[in-house]
């Protein structure tokens, strides 16, 4: 059977403006979306992806698509992904965990298209609020050539957000950036358009991660947040039905404080995010029999 990692991600709490929605005259909207009766400001999956690639580039691992900090653009390494044609060919982590897809039309009529592709290995939902969006915006005046003044609004939203992420080792062409996606995740900073003005930290707060044959995560969206408090009784109780085994689990962070957490005496939890994903990843090693020096 194969082996599954699968990941529940809790931020902090602060100020967010970011992953834009469609502007609605001069207010540059958020995302939103209806979760559970309310609406909740959400950050796109595919921004998420984005911040995961680059943080491989600003830490020296080598991305196929990297950003041109000077072209403020992307760039290739390998267009063409000629590196996946044989099983020695020269691949990279992004194509690798992210996957691939380039669909060409036919060239002359009668012919059949082509399409390049590869199924990302790691899949992450998309980020969505605790608290539900209570319209805050913030109106500015930005001074511009004489006698112009721009005037613009921002929506904002004070909250968290939790996401999740799986992934299946074994499908890898190299089985051990499965430990660099774990880096990243435990790592990223800024997502979606975050810049000077709006600064927001996506790193982990809580994190819960699940490592198990079972290929159903079970454990995505796991916490809610009501009057402030954060809780994760769906989680508890899906553990007490035995649908989620006990030593399966590694939670960290702030969710490792929770009451209802402590209650179950978990064999692996840690105050630490960083911790927790360096325990998760000797773990993955062993089960997989990843050599350090591979």
């Amino acid at each position: 059977m194969s082996l599954h990692v699968f990941g529940n991600i809790l931020t902090g709490y602060g100020c967010a403006a970011n992953n834009r929605g469609e502007t609605e005259g001069n207010i540059t909207t958020l995302q939103k979306l209806l979760w559970k009766g309310n609406v909740h400001t959400t950050v796109s999956s595919e921004a998420i992806r984005w911040a995961l690639r680059y943080y491989w580039q600003a830490n020296g691992v080598e991305v196929n698509r990297f950003w041109d900090e000077e072209k403020d653009d992307h760039r290739w390494r390998d267009a063409n992904w000629k590196g996946w044609s044989n099983e020695t060919g020269k691949t990279y982590i992004d194509d690798d965990l992210l996957g691939y897809m380039k669909a060409e039309g036919a060239r002359e009529e009668g012919e059949k298209g082509t399409t390049s592709k590869r199924r990302g290995v790691l899949e992450n939902s998309r980020a969505i609020s605790t608290t539900p969006y209570a319209g805050d915006i913030t109106f500015n005046a930005r001074s511009g050539v004489k006698d112009s003044t721009s005037l613009y609004g921002t929506e904002m939203h004070a909250t968290r957000y939790q996401y999740g992420f799986s992934m299946t080792p074994e499908r890898l062409r190299d089985k051990k950036r499965c430990l660099n996606a774990l880096d990243a995740i435990s790592g990223l900073g800024e997502v979606a358009g975050n810049h000077s003005r709006f600064l927001y930290d996506f790193s982990p707060e809580a994190i819960v991660i699940r490592i198990s044959d079972d290929p159903a995560p079970r454990i995505l969206y796991c916490f809610e947040e009501s009057d402030g408090n954060i809780t994760a009784h769906d989680l508890v109780r899906k553990v007490e039905s035995g649908d989620i085994l006990r030593e399966e689990l590694y939670i960290g962070g702030l969710a490792s404080e929770f009451s209802e957490v402590k209650a179950m005496c978990l064999p692996n939890c840690f105050p630490g995010i960083k911790e927790t994903v360096d325990v998760c990843k000797q773990v993955i090693k062993e089960k997989l029999g990843i050599k350090e020096d591979a």
